[in-house]
Parts: C-alpha cells; sequence; structure tokens
C-alpha cells in the first residue's frame, strides 16, 4: 500500500467512519502533533475522533504524496458553526503508520472575488515526471517572491495569460493578485513571509508551508499548479498562529 493509500484509509476510518479505534491500526505510538486541535499522541487524537459530532463529514478536493509526506485539501464540516476549508499535512513512518501532522484551517467563503471556491478546480496531479523541476520553480518563487519581496520578478514565475486565483480576496490574473496586496497593505496587512517551512510536490503540483505575519503571526499555507514553468493557479490558507498549542511540538 503506497503512503498516499494509508493516508486516505486512515482518515476515511479516523473521519469518515468517526472509528476511534482506528488509531491503534494506523497510528504511531509516538505520534507526533503540530495541529491547536488536539494534545500530541495517539490517545488525544482517538479523543478527537470519539468527540466528533453527528454529521461531521470531510470533503475532499486533492491529495499530494511526497515521499513519506502526503497532504490533504478540503473542507471540513462539523469542526464548528461554519464549515472549514483545511490543509492536513502527514508523515508516513517506515511501518505505515500515520507519525506526524500539521495542518491550518480557514472559513469557507460563499462569495469570492474571483468566482471560484477555495477547493475547486484540477483534482489530480499530472506532468509527474516534472515533479522536481515544477519544484524547483515554486521553492525559488517562494524564497526571492514570497520571502525576499522582490515583486519585479513576478512574472518569471507566474503566467501573465493563465493564473487563476483561488484566495477569496484575489481575483484572476497578476492584476486581480496586485489590487488585492494592496488593499491588505492599507488594512495594516501586508504579505511578509519569514520562513519557508516545508515544499511538498507531486506532479504540478506543489504545496508550500511558511511563517510569517499578515497583521498578525501567521501559517501561510499556499498550493500552487505549474504548467510549462509558470505558477498557473493558487489555493491557500492563512491562519493565525495560536497564542497557546495543547503541546510543545510548535505549529511548524
Amino acid at each position: 500500500m503506497s503512503n498516499k493509500e494509508i493516508v486516505l484509509k486512515a482518515a476515511g476510518e479516523l473521519f469518515g467512519d468517526k472509528d476511534p479505534s482506528a488509531v491503534d491500526r494506523w497510528v504511531a505510538a509516538d505520534y507526533r502533533q503540530h495541529s491547536s486541535l488536539a494534545a500530541d499522541g495517539p490517545e488525544a487524537l482517538r479523543q478527537l475522533v470519539a468527540g466528533l459530532p453527528d454529521g461531521f463529514r470531510y470533503e475532499g478536493a486533492r491529495v499530494i504524496a511526497d515521499g513519506d509526506l502526503v497532504a490533504l485539501h478540503g473542507t471540513y464540516h462539523g469542526f464548528g458553526p461554519e464549515p472549514l476549508v483545511a490543509f492536513d499535512l502527514f508523515r508516513v513512518d517506515a511501518d505505515g503508520r500515520l507519525a506526524e501532522h500539521w495542518d491550518a484551517l480557514t472559513p469557507v467563503v460563499t462569495t469570492t472575488a474571483s468566482g471560484r471556491s477555495q477547493t475547486d478546480g484540477p483534482a489530480e496531479p499530472t506532468d509527474l515526471e516534472r515533479t522536481e523541476s515544477n519544484r524547483e520553480v515554486v521553492a525559488e518563487f517562494a524564497e526571492r517572491v514570497l520571502k525576499g519581496a522582490d515583486y519585479s520578478v513576478l512574472t518569471d514565475y507566474i503566467s501573465t495569460e493563465t493564473y487563476r486565483q483561488h484566495n477569496p480576496e484575489a481575483a484572476d490574473g497578476l492584476a486581480g493578485f496586485g489590487a488585492a496586496a494592496a488593499t491588505w497593505a492599507e488594512q495594516g496587512r501586508n504579505l511578509v513571509y519569514k520562513n519557508i517551512h516545508k515544499v511538498v510536490a507531486e506532479g504540478d503540483l506543489v504545496l508550500v508551508q511558511s511563517e510569517g505575519e499578515f497583521g498578525v503571526p501567521v501559517a501561510y499555507w499556499d498550493l500552487f499548479r505549474v504548467a510549462d514553468g509558470r505558477i498557473v493557479e493558487h489555493w491557500d490558507v492563512i491562519a493565525p498562529v495560536p497564542a497557546e498549542l495543547p503541546h510543545s511540538n510548535g505549529l511548524f
């Protein structure tokens, strides 16, 4: 069973079937938690699953597998009063068990600047043979443009013809991104990326987990689709960093 299959099976039993006993089958004894929603270890995860309410469900959008890391992008219904768009990232150990987990969640927005939802668009990774070159494009973009704030090279990385946006506040195209960034700056929400923590890639899909500020300290999770060496689509979750976590592992 591949790591992608392991994560999908485990997540299906844990959060689809809401079966606490799935922890025994799929979760490592030294399970390390980075989420703000649960304490460390398998027993805390068991308690979380056992406490899921009636009507709780997860609607998956896409999956990215990269070595021992598997990322899920989708929507949770029932974690709170409103649906939450989420990125989940799992590390699978050599025994085929979930060993580590990171996530970021943000409320679903029904009306967006682009008319696109936060999760729609291509679901399956393609161009698998170009995984490493696509990873390189996005990693360099993250360092030079996002972290380095060198917007003079933006068109070296982002398509000027077909850039589709899923951030709720930004319209399609570079002009849409520029207008949104200007509005955010006026509101005191400058895009500040301080550390790039992970770059997870499969085919044309590349997920970047970063740390920075957006008016307040935040976790940035940016998913990019790459075509012909240029970024052509973007999804994201921007989640405030909590003042306290139920564990000592940090959010990243």
